[in-house]
C-alpha cells in the first residue's frame, strides 16, 4: 500500500508519527509505520514564508555557507560561518529550542498552534538564543571575561554551538556574541524552513537615556570615557522572510529580529519581529520594538569633552550618523549587498525627514503636536558643531592598512579656512576600544603644537609601532586615535579615527581533490609574523559535510617568522558544496 500525506499550508510544523490502525474479525491493531517532519514551505505560495524567487530560496534557506562582516565602517573585514542546517541532529535540536522555548508568549505548550505562524516561531526562537533565564542557547560574557567558557570570536559555525546546548542538558554555552547569536538564530530559522540571514550594522548605539540620541564623553587627554551610552563598532542582527498576518501583509517582507540582549533603560532584552519598512517609515506604532530598532539606525551621535569630571563642553567635530552602513552578504556572491536604503531614506532627504519627524513624536509624546521646525531646531541644538566651523578642517587618513605585527601609519590633515594664522595645541591618544564600544586601555599619549598659516594646508605624519600597542590588542584588534585641542586654546576641536589590525591569515590548500566517501587530504599553514614566540597555539579546523565535530590541532609555541604546516585527513560524507574553515588561535588573540 503507498500512502501519500498532503499538508494544508497552515499545519503546525513539527515532527508527526503516522500509525496504521486495521480492524479484523473484531480485533484491532496498531502499528506504527514511522515518523515525519512538517516544517515552512518557501517554495509554496499559500504559505506565510513564500518567497518567489529561486535564487533567494537557495541562497536565504539552502545555502549552509555564510560570510559574517565585522571592522569599522571605513575598513570592514569578513570571515565564513557555516550555517550547517542540514546536518545531522539539527532539526532534532531546532524542534527541542520550540520545546524549551514554548511557554515564553504562550504559558502552555499543550496545543501547539501558534507553531503554524512564522511570527510566533520566530519570537520563540529570539527569545531562546540568549535571552531566556536558564536554558537559553549561548550567553555573552560580562564585562568581557570569558576566562570560564570558549572564546566568543573562536567559533566557526553553529553547529558545534547547538550540538553543545543539546548534550549539555540546555544549559547556555559559553561564550558568543552578537555576530555568533545572529548566525545560530540564522541556522534555526532556516532549518525549520523560513528564509533568513545575517545583517551587519555600522556605528550602533546603544542608549539608555535618549532613544534618538548617543553620546560620547572624552578626558583633556583625548580619552575615551565609560558612560552610560555605548557605540557599538558594529552590530549582527538577523533578518527573516515571511508575510505577516497580524498587520494585514499578503506577501512576505523582510522581519527584523536581534536575538543579542541589548540594555534599553527596562531591563535588556532582544527585539523583533519588526517589519523593516515600518522602521524605514518611522511607522513604530505598527510593530513589536519598532521604537528600539529605528533608534538604533537613526540615532544622533554628540560628543562631550569632560573637565574634571564635572563641566562637559561640546566639541567641533564631524561626526558620522549612527546606522552610517548595513550590509549582509549578497545572493550567489561573495560579496556584501548595501541594504542600507531598506532602513532609511537617503540622509537629508525629504522622505528621511519625514519619517524622523514621525518616529520623533511617536517616541517623545511631549512633542506629539509640536511643528517639524520645533523638533529640527530642538535636534540642532543637540548637536555637535562642525569643524569647519571653527575655521579648521582636520580628518586622520591611513597610510598603511597593518597586519598584526606591524606598525600603525597614519597621515594628519589639517587646513586653515581662515585668511590668519592659527596655532593650536593638541593632545594626541590611542585607546583600545571593543567591538560593543567599551574603552579599554589608553597605552600611547603625545601633544604637538600646530601652527597653520592662512588657508594653509599641513600633512602630519604619525606613527604607533607594534611595541606600543601590541601587549594590549588581546582579542579586541580595534582601536581608536583621537586628536583634541587643549581646552585653555578656546574652542575645543576633535577629530578621530577607529584602526582595525588584520589577523594573519590562515592558508588552506587541498591536495587531492574530494570525493564523496573517499579519504582527502588538505595542508594548512600559519605564519608567526611577529618578532616573538606565539604560545598555546591552537589550530581549529571545521567542515560541513567533511567532518563529523570540529577538529583541534595543538601546535605549540611558535617562533619568530616560524611557520607551522599540518595536513589533515577527511572523509567527505555527503554530497554538495563543502568549505573547509580553519581558525588559529594563541596567547595573544
Amino acid at each position: 500500500i503507498n500512502i501519500s500525506v498532503f499538508l494544508p499550508s497552515n499545519a503546525c510544523i513539527g515532527r508527526y508519527i503516522l500509525n496504521m490502525q486495521i480492524t479484523s474479525c473484531g480485533h484491532t491493531y496498531q502499528r506504527c509505520l514511522g515518523d515525519f517532519y512538517v516544517l515552512f514551505n518557501p517554495w509554496c505560495a499559500d504559505d506565510p514564508v513564500y518567497m518567489d524567487n529561486q535564487a533567494h530560496r537557495e541562497e536565504y534557506v539552502l545555502n549552509e555557507h555564510g560570510i559574517l562582516y565585522e571592522g569599522v565602517h571605513k575598513h570592514i573585514t569578513s570571515r565564513p560561518w557555516h550555517f550547517g542546517q542540514f546536518e545531522e541532529g539539527i532539526l532534532d535540536i531546532c524542534l527541542k529550542i520550540l520545546d524549551m522555548g514554548a511557554s515564553y508568549h504562550h504559558g502552555s505548550d499543550r496545543d501547539h498552534c501558534w507553531r503554524n505562524d512564522p511570527v510566533h516561531v520566530s519570537m520563540v526562537v529570539n527569545h531562546m538564543i540568549s535571552s531566556h533565564t536558564t536554558n537559553s542557547i549561548m550567553k555573552i560574557p560580562e564585562n568581557n571575561d570569558y576566562l570560564k567558557g570558549t572564546k566568543p570570536f573562536s567559533w566557526n559555525g553553529s553547529v558545534p554551538i547547538l550540538q553543545q546546548w543539546y548534550n549539555g542538558r540546555c544549559r547556555p554555552v559559553r561564550y558568543g556574541y552578537c555576530g555568533s547569536l545572529a548566525s545560530v538564530m540564522c541556522t534555526v530559522m532556516r532549518c525549520l524552513g523560513i528564509p533568513s540571514r545575517v545583517v551587519t550594522s555600522f556605528c550602533f548605539p546603544c542608549s539608555i537615556e535618549n532613544p534618538l540620541g548617543v553620546n560620547e564623553i572624552f578626558d583633556c587627554t583625548g580619552k575615551n570615557l565609560c558612560g552610560k551610552d555605548k557605540i557599538w563598532r558594529y552590530h549582527c542582527w538577523n533578518e527573516s522572510w515571511m508575510a505577516r498576518r497580524d498587520l494585514n501583509q499578503c506577501c512576505g517582507d523582510w522581519q527584523c529580529l536581534d536575538p543579542t540582549p541589548l540594555e534599553t533603560g527596562r531591563g535588556s532584552s532582544c527585539s523583533g519581529p519588526t517589519w523593516v519598512r515600518s522602521i524605514r517609515e518611522g511607522e513604530l506604532d505598527l510593530d513589536y520594538d519598532g521604537h528600539h530598532m529605528f533608534s538604533r539606525v537613526n540615532s544622533n551621535y554628540v560628543g562631550w569633552l569632560s573637565q574634571n569630571n564635572a563641566k562637559k563642553i561640546k566639541f567641533f567635530c564631524d561626526a558620522w550618523p549612527c546606522g552610517k552602513h548595513l550590509i549582509t552578504k549578497s545572493v550567489g556572491s561573495e560579496q556584501f549587498e548595501d541594504i542600507t536604503g531598506s532602513y532609511k531614506y537617503e540622509l537629508g532627504s525629504v522622505k528621511n525627514k519625514e519619517a524622523y519627524f514621525r518616529a520623533y513624536r511617536r517616541i517623545h509624546p511631549g512633542y506629539c503636536n509640536a511643528s517639524n521646525c520645533h523638533i529640527e531646531r530642538e535636534l540642532s541644538s543637540l548637536k555637535n558643531p562642525f569643524l569647519s566651523d571653527s575655521g579648521i578642517n582636520m580628518r586622520l587618513k591611513m597610510a598603511n592598512c597593518p597586519m598584526y605585527g606591524e606598525d600603525v601609519q597614519l597621515h594628519w590633515l589639517l587646513e586653515n579656512l581662515r585668511s590668519e594664522n592659527k596655532t593650536v595645541k593638541f593632545n594626541l591618544c590611542a585607546q583600545i576600544i571593543t567591538y560593543s564600544g567599551c574603552p579599554m586601555d589608553q597605552f600611547w599619549k603625545d601633544s604637538v603644537n600646530v601652527t597653520l598659516g592662512p588657508r594653509e594646508v599641513k600633512k602630519i605624519p604619525l606613527c604607533i609601532s607594534y611595541s606600543q600597542y601590541g601587549p594590549y590588542l588581546c582579542d579586541h584588534n580595534i582601536m581608536k586615535i583621537v586628536a583634541v585641542s587643549d581646552p585653555e586654546c578656546g574652542e575645543v576641536l576633535m577629530v578621530s579615527r577607529d584602526i582595525v589590525i588584520n589577523r594573519p591569515p590562515v592558508i588552506v590548500k587541498l591536495l587531492s581533490q574530494p570525493r564523496l566517501k573517499v579519504p582527502c587530504t588538505a595542508e594548512i599553514s600559519f605564519c608567526n609574523p611577529l618578532q616573538e614566540d606565539m604560545k598555546n597555539c591552537v589550530m581549529t579546523l571545521e567542515g560541513c559535510g567533511l567532518f563529523k565535530e570540529p577538529m583541534t590541532i595543538d601546535l605549540g609555541t611558535l617562533a619568530s617568522n616560524q611557520q607551522a604546516r599540518t595536513i589533515v585527513e577527511f572523509t567527505p560524507y555527503r554530497l554538495g558544496s563543502h568549505r573547509l574553515l580553519a581558525n588559529f588561535g594563541c596567547h595573544k588573540f
